[in-house]
């Protein structure tokens, strides 16, 4: 029986998933985590802990390194909330040109006024107006799952798009429609475009993606839509060009204290995913990659360890080892497997950055020696038998 843990409220659709050797549970004597937002710590990080399924994209709650060194595999879900993302930037990038919301509040605010609404609205209505975004040129920075699909609808809505990914997959690139423009450089969008929406994840890379010296060689009044991570733009940044006319609006689903109360910035409240489609989407993909990994050692959407694939479990014994990316390693195991008479029948193994993963099928049972041989090497993290 495999337990698992839930920090936040999942989707019942993914829970019900899982297998019936599976149980949800209260206690720390867990096998695997599924979670959304909650901000994991190391005290979450028990010896039996093997995976945890985060229910969205994004994992910046989770101490992704940290686990990875326990041997602790980490999934997400992405591309299952894109739909929800790809509908709120274009709902987002409408607003910073029709001032819907600003004429909303206006007419509200004349509720018992005792004044000829019909009117007032007439001889009001100019001070909202704004242009169409037909025909205006957008850059989308980032080409995966959530830039792929907002692309292609700003496409479908008559804009003249640019892309801009340098590490673009083969299968993203795919996707997008043909009539997407690639650009090289982020600074040809901020020259060029007359709306930025940026779809990358925030890490030391990526961090102040947009910033002070890139914001100067924008185009006066470029509106920005960042609906990815708070960090990706540098708030000091936005302000000073919402202050020089650089930047004509800025929409974020990441707000703070020091970004409200400017009438050009649009604050929301991070709801980039809050439909419950996608919050359906996730917990169905990631209970699913969950149980392919503890049932049968497959690894699909980690954010630290490599993609890994054997299919269902055919032979009598599947070891799996999360282990260091270190010269040697796999000749070691095939070495101490050797020694404690197992012949191989398959194996696989995968690397990404510091770490790697081995999968090893044998057509035997393999005893409590055999694993704790396999756990002396230097350089394996966790060994498990299934």
């Amino acid at each position: 029986m495999y337990k698992v843990k839930t920090f936040n409220k999942i989707a019942k659709e993914g829970l019900d998933r899982l297998p019936d050797n599976f149980a949800i549970t209260e206690d720390m004597d867990y096998d695997a985590i599924i979670l959304r937002s909650y901000k994991m710590s190391e005290a979450e990080l028990t010896d039996k802990l093997c995976a945890v399924g985060r229910a969205g994209a994004g994992v910046n709650n989770i101490p992704v390194d940290m686990y990875a060194e326990k041997g602790v595999v980490v999934f997400n879900a992405p591309g299952a909330n894109a739909n929800a993302v790809k509908e709120l930037v274009i709902l987002g990038m409408l607003l910073t040109t029709r001032k819907v919301v600003a004429g909303i509040e206006w007419l509200q605010s004349q509720k018992d006024s005792d004044i000829d609404i019909e009117k007032e609205v007439e001889s009001h209505k100019s001070a909202y107006a704004g242009p169409e975004i037909l025909n205006k040129s957008v850059g989308v920075i980032g080409l995966g799952a959530i830039g792929a699909k907002v692309a292609n609808a700003l496409n479908a809505l008559g804009m003249n798009v640019y892309g801009y990914d340098p590490f673009i997959s083969v299968d993203a690139a795919w996707y997008i429609d043909k009539d997407v423009k690639r650009v090289n450089n982020i600074d040809w969008i901020l020259q060029n475009c007359d709306f930025v929406t940026i779809h990358v994840p925030l890490n030391d890379k990526t961090r102040d993606t947009i910033n002070k010296e890139n914001l100067k060689k924008a185009k006066d009044g470029i509106r920005i839509i960042n609906l990815a991570r708070g960090g990706l733009c540098n708030d000091e940044a936005i302000l000073e060009g919402i202050q020089s006319g650089k930047v004509g609006c800025y929409v974020t689903d990441f707000p703070n204290e020091k970004l409200l109360g400017n009438d050009k910035i649009i604050a929301i409240p991070h709801l980039g995913a809050s439909t419950p489609e996608s919050e359906t989407n996730c917990a169905i993909m990631v209970a699913d990659q969950v149980t392919d990994y503890m049932v049968n050692g497959n690894i699909k959407n980690s954010v630290n360890y490599p993609a890994c694939n054997m299919g269902a479990r055919s032979a009598k014994t599947r070891i799996t080892l999360c282990h260091k990316n270190v010269p040697n390693m796999v000749g070691q195991i095939t070495g101490t497997l050797a020694n404690d008479q197992i012949n191989i029948s398959d194996m696989i193994n995968k690397s990404k950055g510091n770490y790697a993963y081995t999968m090893i099928d044998v057509d035997e049972d393999v005893n409590e020696k055999v694993i704790n041989d396999l756990s002396a090497i230097d350089g394996v993290l966790k060994v498990r038998k299934l």
